[in-house]
Order: C-alpha cells, then sequence, then structure tokens
C-alpha cells in the first residue's frame, strides 16, 4: 500500500476510536450531567450503577485516539496541542475528580459526605463535557500555523463558537445519559428519565442546528462542502437523517416502558438509546465531511501530518491485533451486564 494510503486507513482508524469514545464516555458523562434534576438518592445511587460496570473501560478509546494521533500523526498533535493545553488540561482533571468521586460516593461516612461527592461528580461531568466541546470548537474554527507550528495566542480556543460547541456538547451527552437510562432502568425513575430525555434532545437538536448553520462559513473549503454543486449531493443525506432519527427517537420515548406481550421490553426500550448514538454519528459525520482531508483546518492535511510509512504500517499491524481485543472486551463487559438495573443490585 501507498504511504497515502496508509496514512487514510490511520485517518479513519483515530476517527472510529474518538467516535467510540464520544459515544461511550457520552453516556457516563451524561448520567453526571442528569443528576441535579433526578429525585431520590436511591435513584441517583441506581443511575451511577448501570455505568459502573463499564465506564473505566470507555475512558480505553481516549487514550487511543490520543495516542493514536500522537504516533501516526505527530505535525497535527505538535500543533493542535498547543492551541488547545488549557481546555485538555481542565478535561483531563475534571475526568480524574470525577472518577474519584464516583469511587468515593459508595463509601461516604454521612450524607454530607455523600451531597459532596455527587456534586463533584456531578460538577466533574460537566466540566469534562463542556471542555471536550471547546476543544472540538477551537479545532473546528481553524488552528493559525506558520511553517510546523502553532502560531495562534493562549487563548484562542476560547471563542463565541467553541464556547457554542462546549454546551452543545453538553446538552448531547445529557441526551445519551438520558436515553442509556430510558434502556437500563424501570418504573419512577425511567419515568423520571423519559421526560429528561424529551427536553435534553429538543436541546441538543437546537444546538446541532445553530453549530450546522455557523459551521459552513467559518472556512471557505468548509462551504464549498455544503453548498457547491455536485458535493452537495454527498451531504445532503445528513439532514434528512436527522430528521428520520429524531422521529423514531420520540416515538421510542413514548414507547418506552410499555409491555406488550410480543416485544422484548429491553430492546424494545434500547429505541431511543440507539437513535441518540445514530444522531451523534451523524454530526460527527457532518464535520467529517465538512473537514476532510483536513486533519488540523485550514491548511494541514492527514498527508502532511503523517509519520513516516515505515513507522505507521509498525502500528498498523500492533492496532490489528489490539483493537479486536478491546472491542471483544468490551462487548463481553456490555453483554455480561446487560438488562435492566434492579433496586438494590450494582456497585457497593
Amino acid at each position: 500500500m501507498s504511504a497515502e494510503t496508509i496514512a487514510t486507513i490511520w485517518a479513519f482508524l483515530i476517527a472510529f476510536a474518538v467516535f467510540l469514545y464520544v459515544c461511550m464516555d457520552g453516556f457516563d458523562l451524561g448520567v453526571g450531567i442528569l443528576f441535579p434534576w433526578i429525585e431520590g438518592q436511591e435513584e441517583r445511587d441506581l443511575s451511577v450503577n448501570t455505568v459502573a460496570p463499564v465506564w473505566d473501560g470507555n475512558e480505553t478509546w481516549l487514550i487511543l485516539g490520543g495516542g493514536g494521533l500522537f504516533a501516526a500523526f505527530p505535525l497535527a498533535y505538535a500543533v493542535v496541542m498547543p492551541a488547545v493545553y488549557m481546555p485538555i488540561i481542565i478535561m483531563l482533571l475534571a475526568l480524574i475528580f470525577r472518577g474519584v468521586s464516583f469511587e468515593m460516593r459508595f463509601r461516604a461516612a454521612s450524607p454530607r459526605q455523600l451531597f459532596l461527592w455527587d456534586c463533584a461528580f456531578c460538577g466533574g461531568s460537566y466540566v469534562a463535557s463542556f471542555a471536550q466541546g471547546v476543544v472540538l470548537g477551537a479545532l473546528v474554527q481553524g488552528v493559525q500555523v506558520s511553517g510546523r507550528a502553532y502560531a495562534g495566542g493562549w487563548w484562542d480556543w476560547l471563542s463565541p463558537f467553541s464556547v457554542l460547541t462546549g454546551f452543545a456538547v453538553v446538552a448531547g451527552y445529557g441526551m445519551l445519559g438520558a436515553c442509556w437510562l430510558v434502556w437500563k432502568t424501570e418504573d419512577w425513575l425511567q419515568e423520571q428519565v423519559k421526560a429528561l430525555a424529551r427536553r435534553t434532545t429538543l436541546l441538543t437538536l437546537g444546538f446541532m442546528a445553530l453549530v450546522s448553520a455557523i459551521v459552513p462559513f467559518l472556512l471557505p473549503q468548509f462551504r464549498a462542502r455544503w453548498f457547491d454543486f455536485p458535493i452537495i449531493l454527498t451531504a445532503a443525506p445528513v439532514p434528512i437523517l436527522v430528521v428520520v432519527l429524531s422521529v423514531l427517537l420520540f416515538r421510542g420515548l413514548a414507547r418506552a416502558g410499555r409491555y406488550t406481550p410480543t416485544t422484548s421490553m429491553i430492546w424494545r426500550d434500547g429505541i431511543p438509546f440507539a437513535c441518540a448514538l445514530g444522531l451523534f454519528f451523524l454530526a460527527y459525520t457532518g464535520l467529517g465531511i465538512s473537514m476532510w482531508p483536513n486533519i488540523v483546518p485550514p491548511d494541514i492535511t492527514i498527508w502532511d501530518a503523517a509519520s513516516p510509512r515505515s513507522s505507521q504500517v509498525f502500528m498498523l499491524v500492533g492496532s490489528a491485533v489490539l483493537i479486536p481485543i478491546i472491542l471483544a472486551y468490551t462487548g463481553y463487559a456490555y453483554w455480561l451486564f446487560r438488562g435492566k438495573m434492579k433496586s438494590g443490585q450494582g456497585y457497593h
């Protein structure tokens, strides 16, 4: 294979890892985001228990995506990191703080301690989610490069657009978390999160529409991808599918929790979560259509940023072994802890 082909394969592998991280860690961050609106301590404990078996493994994909970027596209890593040092550091600190609070809330010696750890869990989820959205916005709006180095200022990552994408990611993760809980819970807690799922979905769709309206005007090449013929034909299915999945999601929420003898409740209640994942995939696809083949807009392509062909081939062989193993144990963990979470079950 040519160096260009291998670089393209690596671009898709990193995009795949980042997407899996966004989906998997997104719903457990979403559970923390929903905490202020979930009534009852038992219900909050049950919500956390739905993600307890898988949340650690979900973050594997963040490491794979970041490590893959460093190894396969070192120029992109060297340019992007100085541009977003601050939100990246904030995100990592929030994830660490959230991880500690996740463990400690189950060992709280008093209601006051439990309340404080719950606040830490919720706050860490909000801060990490918002920081991820800011990093996304800072990358999409373009990074100033001079030669082969970052040429922008310390605060270039902070802009109205990056703040908008920060709030959009918080809303989107909240939607994922609510739909996950609709799938994994029942009775009173499920009724609570069904209402939250409707609100967060409407909020997410509003942010998607607003971001989609702004992105084509950030850079000329983005505008060409969405408005020039015949390239527009490639992008046209995305908004159509967003509408279709949105309708299916709301229909799924209306039917969730209703028992019918011919339909398995656990799979029917999973329809809203599947549609929410589909909406994230379409948003991710839309960004991919806008940015391709740039890995650092507006000027650095995946081929410009790629490491030597020999290095990429060496790492590709290792990834061919490692990624199936990660997928296998991740799939097994989700299968092992399938089904509804009952009161009294879970992490202790």
